[in-house]
């Protein structure tokens, strides 16, 4: 990932091109191709292609805030991925999904805290969303999509705590009662962030699935906010050919 200007995007209906990265929409699957230098300690090349493969696609807009200023968008809650970087060991294919947020306003303008987590199951894939906004008020949803992307909002079972992240953020998801989720693969550790695999149980069935936690409390933080340009690299006057 690396912040670039303005100069350096280029879309269109169907694709996103920043830099020398670029996506595309082909009308079955989205085609990711990244050229970038990955951030400190380890700098490295990171370049390859992605393929995200829907087996259905979804309609649903959920709004996070009364006011809608922030709202989740899953495009995709179930697909296929395809994985194929220049490096060794960097090629596999498992299962993903592809969904985005969208605001008007800065994130820690309206929140201080969320969890989230993505969960496959036997007949397509069940989300949940934990929140809690400034002004401190909860959100608290469960989404069940089926094989043909159709959305059902369910009960979500209760809040299950799962050990904090090497920084020290809080985390929990939602589990059967009595069973204790557990982090299975780490992904991302930030000091205001963590990303992880999950193994939980819904309805009885076991899966392992991607979870986010964010704490936007400690977002604010005028000593946090620097480190984002040591981690993201920024770079200024990229040039089409």
């Amino acid at each position: 990932m690396t912040d670039r200007g303005r100069a350096a995007l280029r879309q269109d209906r169907d694709s996103l091109t920043v830099g020398p990265s670029a996506m595309r929409w082909t009308g079955s699957e989205l085609v990711i191709e990244v050229n970038e230098i990955s951030s400190p300690p380890l700098i490295s090349r990171v370049r390859g292609r992605i393929r995200v493969i829907p087996r259905a696609m979804s309609a649903v807009e959920m709004p996070l805030t009364a006011d809608g200023t922030h709202v989740w968008r899953p495009f995709a809650p179930t697909c296929d991925i395809v994985v194929d970087l220049e490096a060794a060991g960097w090629q596999w294919r498992g299962h993903g999904y592809f969904d985005a947020n969208f605001g008007t306003r800065a994130l820690e303008q309206d929140f201080a805290y969320w969890s989230w987590g993505r969960y496959p199951t036997g007949t397509g894939s069940t989300c949940f969303y934990d929140a809690t906004r400034l002004d401190g008020s909860r959100l608290g949803v469960g989404v069940r999509f089926d094989a043909a992307g159709r959305a059902e909002a369910i009960a979500p079972p209760p809040e299950a705590r799962i050990r904090r992240s090497l920084w020290g953020v809080a985390r929990s998801t939602r589990a059967d009662p009595g069973h204790a989720p557990r982090q299975v693969k780490a992904m991302l550790d930030a000091p205001f962030y963590c990303r992880s695999a999950v193994r939980t149980r819904i309805g009885g069935e076991d899966t392992v699935g991607v979870h986010e936690s964010l704490d936007l409390r400690r977002f604010r933080s005028p000593l946090l906010k620097p480190m984002l340009a040591v981690r993201v690299p920024r770079r200024a006057g990229w040039r089409f050919g």
